[in-house]
């Protein structure tokens, strides 16, 4: 289809399709609910499309931008040693990938998040959240360089050990948002056939290269579009924030840390779908407007999390003694970004002997700043409390702010 007329955002059209039943056990009343043809979404092309917005939204969006590049200039600078922006990095980048997680009702604690990391016990949602980690920094990791390989190198990231049959590849059936698992005749919405995804990605690509729009107004359109084309069998909505990220830092206003924008849309789950449910109506101004209120909130958020964990960090370090070129030091820094460990991780990430590990380790143990989990002779944990209470605190403070 060609553009919609300048001035206008081109709302969702559909085309029918044919629908067989495939499950033998649906009641009859569910036959004829599924029977005959469905309407799937067929999308306008943006690449070049025209956008309209108020002027005070449009000022809004780049007062967010430039808070969003504050921020990163501001730890950076603040945080200039590896040894504190490193970590600072690190948290915050999971701490995005937790939020985002979230919105799909992946829930998970600090505590079971760090260890997923170290290959111990957690449970499934950990597991996840830990694949959306490796996601986040394949999509920061990309620079300028977005193209449908690199989105598919994101979901393989995202889904490559829990679902590697679908991983990384454009789905090949239909998908649908909401209603019955038996077919997409009452769904919430249908996206495009299958058939139609790489012609809509190539046109997404190109709109993602335009260099006409303000920042934040250029990534929640093409991260609505993206959740409108719905590529994936799954994992499209934590894919979609992900590649938020690669275009931040395309757009050159993170360099440094992951903003935890996810944490903002947490905040109001049902009007960033409703938003969504605008745009594909034809209205972009509200999807625009959660991400410009959603940025806003997690540069509040984020500096408040940073100054925490700094104070804790400071903390740990004036209630430990050791000498001056001790690894004690840097396991104290480590902890900000992995606040619970185990000897095998502190001897790998620090390439020091097992024996080393271990009295770095008890040492933290005795001036308090870790504390033993595990209570068992082998395969020991000790974890950093008051870090994980800083997290947890966080992901508790969003939940407030929904309520």
């Amino acid at each position: 289809m060609g553009n919609a007329p300048s001035g206008s955002w081109p709302a969702v059209e559909y085309e029918t399709y044919p629908w067989t039943v495939r499950d033998p056990y649906v009641s009859r009343s569910q036959l004829r609910r599924h029977a005959g043809d469905y309407s799937a979404a067929v999308l306008t092309d943006i690449a070049e499309q025209s956008v309209e917005l108020p002027v005070s939204l449009l000022t809004e969006a780049e007062e967010a931008a430039q808070e969003l590049a504050r921020f990163d200039a501001h730890l950076s600078a603040r945080l200039g040693a590896d040894c504190e922006l490193g970590p600072m990095s690190s948290v915050l980048l999971r701490t995005e990938s937790s939020a985002s997680s979230q919105i799909e009702n992946l829930t998970v604690g600090a505590r079971q998040l760090a260890l997923a990391v170290l290959g111990e016990h957690s449970n499934r949602n950990a597991r996840i959240v830990t694949a959306n980690v490796h996601a986040m920094e394949a999509a920061i990791s990309l620079g300028r360089d977005i193209d449908a390989a690199s989105i598919l190198a994101m979901h393989r990231a995202l889904l490559g050990e829990s679902d590697p049959a679908h991983a990384g590849r454009w789905r090949d059936e239909q998908v649908w948002i909401g209603g019955s698992n038996i077919g997409p005749h009452v769904a919430d919405f249908v996206p495009p056939h299958h058939d139609r995804v790489p012609a809509a990605i190539a046109d997404l690509i190109r709109f993602t290269r335009r260099d006409d729009l303000p920042a934040l107004v250029h990534l929640a359109l093409a991260h609505a579009q993206f959740e409108t084309i719905h590529p994936f069998t799954d994992g499209n909505g934590r894919t979609g924030r992900a590649l938020v990220h690669a275009m931040l830092s395309a757009r050159q206003l993170t360099g440094h840390i992951t903003v935890p924008i996810s944490a903002g849309l947490l905040v109001n789950t049902g009007s960033y779908f409703d938003a969504l449910t605008g745009y594909r109506s034809g209205d972009p101004e509200p999807i625009v407007r959660r991400f410009v209120e959603a940025t806003f909130y997690a540069v509040g958020a984020g500096r408040r999390l940073v100054e925490d964990l700094r104070a804790v960090r400071t903390g740990y370090r004036e209630q430990t003694t050791a000498r001056a070129d001790s690894v004690v030091w840097k396991v104290i820094d480590s902890l900000i970004a992995q606040p619970v460990v185990n000897s095998a991780y502190v001897a790998e990430t620090f390439g020091i002997s097992a024996v080393a590990a271990q009295r770095a380790i008890d040492r933290l143990v005795q001036s308090g700043v870790l504390r033993e989990v595990s209570q068992r002779a082998r395969n020991r944990v000790w974890q950093a409390d008051a870090i994980l209470t800083a997290l947890d605190d966080f992901a508790a403070g969003v939940r407030r702010v929904r309520g």
